[in-house]
């Protein structure tokens, strides 16, 4: 396969089309950007199956210092108070930016914001644009980023592998069809989303497997908190994959969970149906798993406003063959968002030099051991604005990258939905996360298309072994407590290896 050179003037590459991809490319006008996407925009991003909306203390009874508090509470110790603090002050401002590029937001009868109420919030403070938010952002954004002269967006683009030298990015691979080439560049942005692509039941784009943590650990990226993965409670249980997910706005508006003989499970649970996530989610899989069915009932808090009220989720359950106006939605927990990922300083700057990351492929510290719902899309317009500013402020420089003797193929996750499922599920083992190790370590070191997927598999693996409690979204059935000096944990892909090595090593040693 022959690899070229594509002169780029040295401009920054944000990899990651998405949400997070799009806002800084605008925030970095009029400096002239490259903007990556794997498909044609819009049709594999999370942001644009993003239902529920932004958190924003914008009504009259809540302040910044309220989300700031659901936000720890929900972070379950693991947040970094800094950050979370600056996000949630900036979130009302950033709204507002959005309403002035064209976001169609909801609004009362009395002109103002609608403010929708999620699991674990104290006050309502969703906004959102009916129950297809993502959707509708992203395609506002996208109107305004083509109508921007200084994107250059180039679509069905795969980033291979960025290249390192002396410590600093100084170009990145790419792969266009068949044609592999080189982009010179000093400066590089990831924004390529979340993990969910690694499981069986996942509400993400299936090819959504950690492409981005893929390309920060080969660069040698410190990542952090990679063990924090948050299950939906309620995805829509049917064949269909992605999972459309039933969003917590429809618990916020009353929906109640009952099981197969209508009998609701959670009553005796603190919050109950719009208690944390992680609570839900763990309460669902434990009744599943005892063989139970599981249902959202909106019969009565909606019946015939359903339709109305939640035109995307009415129309998914209808394909699925549900009225949700008179049956109870069938649902069960699906992995939706990645609190982990590249660590970043307050800049959204990552260990390496010239490389930033942004969106849910960056660890800020803003959603600890389990994000807060709707936060995830505040963050990705609150910190888009600051990794610009950083980008903008760094000198481009140019040096022709050294191109490595071999090129990495186009990643395929789909062989890794069993294994991670079964080994990174709810609930968690030190002994099966330890064969999944095992199983991981020589797919990941290969040269298939499986070894990226399998290596962000492997690096979540680690991480999950060495967080021996149960924190947020982490639960492991070894150490059920939680421990109260356990710290955000820290990885590179060097100290992963040495950790997968060892136990591959013990394990051959026992065996003799």
């Amino acid at each position: 396969m022959t690899t070229y050179v594509h002169d780029i003037g040295g401009a920054p590459v944000i990899i990651g089309a998405g949400l997070a991809g799009l806002m800084t490319a605008l925030h970095l006008a009029p400096e002239p950007v490259i903007l990556l996407s794997r498909t044609p925009l819009g049709t594999d991003a999370s942001s644009t199956l993003a239902q529920g909306g932004l958190a924003a203390s914008l009504g009259e009874d809540d302040s910044p210092d309220l989300h700031l508090a659901d936000t720890l509470a929900a972070g379950d110790g693991l947040c970094n108070e800094q950050m979370a603090r600056r996000v949630v002050e900036v979130a009302p401002q950033a709204i507002q930016s959005l309403v002035r590029l064209g976001a169609p937001f909801d609004r009362a009868l009395d002109g103002k914001l609608r403010l929708g109420l999620e699991a674990a919030h104290s006050r309502r403070r969703i906004v959102h644009a009916a129950d297809a938010t993502g959707h509708q952002l992203f395609h506002a954004l996208l109107a305004v980023a083509r109508r921007t002269r200084s994107i250059t967006i180039m679509e069905d683009v795969t980033a291979l592998r960025l290249v390192v030298a002396e410590g600093s990015i100084v170009g990145l691979l790419a792969v266009l069809h068949n044609s592999v080439f080189a982009m010179p560049t000093r400066r590089v942005v990831l924004a390529t989303g979340g993990i969910g692509g690694l499981f069986r039941d996942t509400t993400n784009p299936l090819s959504s497997f950690g492409h981005g943590l893929a390309l920060a650990a080969c660069a040698g990226a410190e990542l952090s908190d990679l063990e924090f993965v948050q299950f939906h409670p309620t995805a829509l249980d049917s064949p269909r994959r992605p999972m459309p997910l039933i969003s917590e706005m429809v618990r916020g508006e009353g929906a109640v969970l009952v099981d197969e003989h209508g009998d609701r499970f959670l009553t005796d649970t603190p919050g109950a149906e719009l208690a944390s996530g992680d609570v839900v989610a763990r309460s669902i899989a434990h009744y599943l798993a005892a063989g139970h069915r599981v249902y959202l009932d909106a019969r009565q808090c909606l019946g015939k406003k359903f339709a109305k009220r939640f035109p995307a989720i009415e129309a998914a359950c209808r394909q699925a063959g549900i009225d949700p106006a008179v049956e109870p939605i069938p649902v069960r927990p699906a992995a939706h968002y990645h609190m982990g990922g590249v660590a970043v300083d307050a800049d959204g700057r990552s260990s390496v030099g010239g490389l930033w990351a942004c969106g849910e492929v960056a660890c800020t510290g803003l959603h600890g051991a389990n994000r807060l719902a709707s936060n995830s899309l505040a963050e990705a317009v609150a910190t888009s604005a600051w990794v610009a500013a950083s980008v903008a402020g760094t000198c481009a420089g140019r040096q022709w990258p050294r191109l490595p003797a071999t090129v990495p193929v186009r990643p395929d996750p789909s062989p890794m939905g069993q294994i991670v499922s079964n080994a990174l599920g709810i609930v968690r083992n030190g002994k099966v996360l330890r064969e999944t190790i095992g199983t991981l370590l020589p797919i990941a070191v290969g040269e298939t298309a499986a070894a990226d997927p399998a290596l962000v598999s492997l690096l979540i693996a680690i991480a999950a072994l060495r967080r021996e409690e149960s924190r947020g979204s982490h639960y492991r059935s070894d150490f059920p407590g939680r421990d109260a000096a356990a710290l955000p944990s820290r990885l590179t892909l060097c100290t992963a290896f040495e950790n997968a090595v060892a136990l591959r090593w013990q394990k051959s040693e026992r065996s003799r």
